[in-house]
């Protein structure tokens, strides 16, 4: 799962904060070597420690196969902060709960906790990093400092599989519906900066019907570009606010670039203009940011949300 690929990633790193924690004693050992201490939230808002239930039993034997989300902190043996999962996630991440979880892992200690439960688990770091981070050996931070990890946990809720793809199928959703809405009043932002371009230049232009505005300034005799053809494309590309060129052809031996039209290997406004284009016909494309890179930008030379100009020839089509 991405988030803790994200967390496994910035732990072998490194990036920690020089925090002080005061650590829990142990209530008991695992088999594997995992010391552990579990606790429980009363009536009245504070926690106790449990004991821990034999892990055959309900409401642990059917927990294989769901997620249990979780908020996770890891330390060193001397108690200085490595990583916090509240720090990278707002909300309680899933960890998958595994049918027979290796000995002496992330997975092993998770898999001991209910909904509800908090924790700190000190595991061995040989042990973790061979099973749990991909074989990585341990960092020599984290030998000097006791060769194991400490490990605070909050559990919150089982998840099913079925129930985890439902949530993340209605967060993409809502997030697409967000950002359609937010790219439809930007779009209106970028058409009124390019007809005022076409005004203050007196450039008559056309719009496909995806939203691109194009001026041809000379008509090629060949025939229009059919979807899936690859199209040859001398081109010059500027920020239109600034004029100032971030690519074109020149740079690079004045060689055409090559691609399949309409495959979305080019910014869509490009896949969207050319089409447009007669075989031979040059002309001026006035993209709005939302048919280029939008709200991300691309490098140090196109900044967020910017309409572009390419002044593009179109030299072949195969």
């Amino acid at each position: 799962m991405r988030f803790w690929m994200i967390l496994t990633a910035a732990l072998l790193a490194g990036h920690w904060a020089a925090a002080q924690v005061p650590s829990a004693p142990s209530a008991g050992r695992t088999a594997s070597g995992i010391d552990y201490q579990l606790y429980r939230q009363g009536p009245d808002g504070r926690f106790a420690p449990r004991a821990l239930m034999v892990p055959t039993d309900a409401p642990y034997a059917s927990r294989a196969g769901q997620f249990l989300t979780v908020f996770l902190e890891f330390r060193t043996g001397r108690d200085s902060v490595l990583m916090s999962s509240r720090r990278l996630q707002p909300k309680p991440q899933p960890f998958p709960l595994l049918p027979t979880p290796p000995r002496g892992t992330l997975e092993e200690a998770v898999a001991l906790l209910l909904p509800g439960d908090s924790a700190v688990f000190r595991l061995p770091a040989d042990t973790l990093f061979a099973k749990t981070f991909q074989g990585q050996p341990v960092p020599p931070f984290i030998k000097q400092a006791g060769n194991v990890l400490v490990i605070s946990a909050r559990a919150f809720e089982l998840v099913s599989r079925e129930e985890l793809t439902a949530r993340e199928q209605k967060l993409r959703a809502e997030q697409a519906k967000k950002d359609a809405a937010a790219s439809a009043q930007q779009l209106v932002k970028d058409n009124a900066q390019i007809q005022a371009y076409l005004k203050r230049n007196k450039l008559v232009a056309r719009k496909t019907p995806g939203g691109t505005s194009y001026v041809i300034t000379r008509t090629g005799k060949g025939p229009l570009p059919k979807k899936g053809q690859v199209v040859s494309v001398l081109y010059k590309g500027s920020v239109l606010a600034t004029g100032k060129v971030f690519d074109a052809s020149a740079q690079h031996g004045n060689v055409p670039i090559d691609f399949p039209l309409g495959q979305g290997q080019v910014i869509t406004g490009w896949d969207q203009a050319i089409a447009a284009l007669p075989t031979g016909s040059k002309a001026i494309l006035l993209i709005p940011s939302p048919l280029a890179y939008g709200t991300r930008g691309a490098g140090a030379d196109i900044p967020p949300n910017a309409v572009l100009r390419f002044d593009v020839e179109l030299v072949g089509v195969k």
